[in-house]
């Protein structure tokens, strides 16, 4: 499984979020906090262990888990490649839109006795 995945679930965002707010917590402490089964949540945690999202450090009988950031980086790389493509292109939406609201605005100055394409007046018509 990749990192895609194993943040691709609600429960182990969340997990990830609880630890990042506290540093470290214990399987124990990330378990009390959710209302599914202990068991359920240790599944959770083996996959964000073994996609390196998360550190265990086993201390006696209990294991400690804090955030892995670099595991991370492939995420941010990706997510900043997008961001860069969606941004270059809202700059060329607005700098379309600008044009457009000018060339309307310069239109809207010259008045009602424009000339159309054939080059009669636009007022023409309507003094018959």
């Amino acid at each position: 499984m990749d990192t895609f995945t194993a943040i691709a679930d609600p429960t182990r965002r969340s997990i990830m979020e609880l630890l990042a707010a506290n540093g470290q917590l214990s399987a124990t402490d990330i378990s009390s906090r959710y209302s599914i089964s202990p068991q359920a949540i240790s599944q959770h945690l083996k996959i964000l262990r073994e996609t390196r999202v998360v550190d265990v450090e086993k201390r006696a009988q209990q294991r400690i888990y804090r955030m892995n950031p670099d595991a991370l980086l492939e995420v941010e790389e990706w997510a900043k490649r997008y961001r860069n493509l969606w941004s270059r292109r809202f700059e060329a939406l607005d700098a379309v839109l600008k044009r457009e609201k000018e060339r309307s605005a310069a239109d809207s100055a010259a008045g009602p006795a424009t000339k159309s394409i054939e080059g009669k007046d636009r007022n023409d018509d309507e003094r018959v």
